[in-house]
């Protein structure tokens, strides 16, 4: 089995990799000489994850899947959440971003946050919606180097580290992203 993961993140591609058992074959969108930014227009992130599988199904003909994340965080309801790569500006910097958030949440007791993942699958002309979820909260500052976007402050409930500060295979056990794509293979194995 071929399915193409649309994302051009190879942080996401290489978490996903470590998860998908080895009879699949992963393509990204390198591998399909996809260049050009997918739309992201929804106001959902399984919106997001459904608009970019359909249109790689749609101008590339692949089986495929794609994934939206987002932080929701109590104390500013619920943002950044869908905007969360984009949460201080289209140019999707991560410190950036990380530092909009700390700045909004200076002065705020409640750092409960969680991460939601969305998978989207395509598979024989018909949708398949996977979700995962991670409960935790936001450091008052930044903790590890590993992982990407928003680890370095997401701490899962039960744990003293930071995403940022775990190894892949710890994250991918108690993630958001992890817990999505366990979902994904579990149904394509069945």
């Amino acid at each position: 089995m071929t399915l193409v993961f649309a994302t051009n993140n190879p942080n996401k591609i290489k978490e996903v990799q470590a998860l998908i058992p080895k009879h699949i074959t992963l393509l990204s969108l390198k591998d399909i000489d996809c260049f050009e930014d997918i739309p992201e227009t929804q106001l959902t992130i399984e919106g997001n994850a459904i608009e970019k599988a359909t249109y790689i199904k749609n101008k590339y003909g692949y089986d495929c899947f794609a994934d939206d994340t987002g932080l929701e965080v109590e104390a500013l309801n619920g943002e950044p959440g869908v905007s969360s790569a984009r949460y201080a500006g289209e140019q999707r910097n991560s410190n950036d971003n990380i530092n909009k958030l700390l700045n909004g949440l200076e002065n705020k007791s409640n750092r409960n946050a969680l991460f939601k993942t969305i998978i989207a699958l395509i598979i024989n002309n018909k949708t398949h919606i996977f979700t995962g979820v991670c409960e935790g909260g936001i450091t008052e500052t930044k903790f590890g180097n590993k992982g990407f976007g928003y680890d370095p402050v997401f701490k899962p409930n039960g744990y003293q580290k930071t995403f940022a500060e775990m190894d892949l295979n710890l994250k991918n056990s108690i993630g958001h992203r992890g817990k999505a794509v366990t979902l994904l293979v579990n149904f394509l194995n069945s």
